[in-house]
């Protein structure tokens, strides 16, 4: 009778073939379908998470590239005198448009109607 010696490698491998023709998994294959488990999802949800924060921190700086210029305008403070309107006001600064003088007044002093008080303080804007 002749012995066949078989090496430590080629055991694991027979047994290895044989585990999995049994239908059951080796040691060394921790997830044999490729499903993540908790910590694996959790890892990758972060990734992709931290990469679209970097993606729309790009694009967002890249829209804000055109930044536009306004011109300061400056201002004169007038106090309101009694009796006076909006329009009476605009109308004594005004060079020409005093509809367009109104708005600018409501504007510059964040009214939000076109009622005046005598003794407000008012910022016209003087062009």
């Amino acid at each position: 009778m002749s012995a066949v010696a078989l090496s430590p490698v080629a055991m694991k491998s027979i047994a290895a073939k044989s585990i999995i023709n049994q239908g059951q998994s080796p040691l060394w294959v921790a997830n044999p379908s490729g499903a993540l488990n908790r910590r694996g999802r959790l890892a990758r949800t972060l990734a992709v998470a931290s990469i679209a924060v970097v993606m729309a921190a790009g694009f967002s700086a890249r829209s804000g590239a055109q930044v536009q210029v306004i011109k300061s305008a400056s201002y004169t403070s007038v106090i309101v005198p009694a009796g006076a309107t909006l329009w009476s006001v605009a109308s004594a600064y005004s060079t020409g448009d005093v509809q367009g003088m109104v708005e600018a007044i409501r504007e510059a002093n964040n009214l939000k109607g076109y009622d005046v008080v005598a003794g407000e303080k008012l910022r016209v804007p003087s062009k």
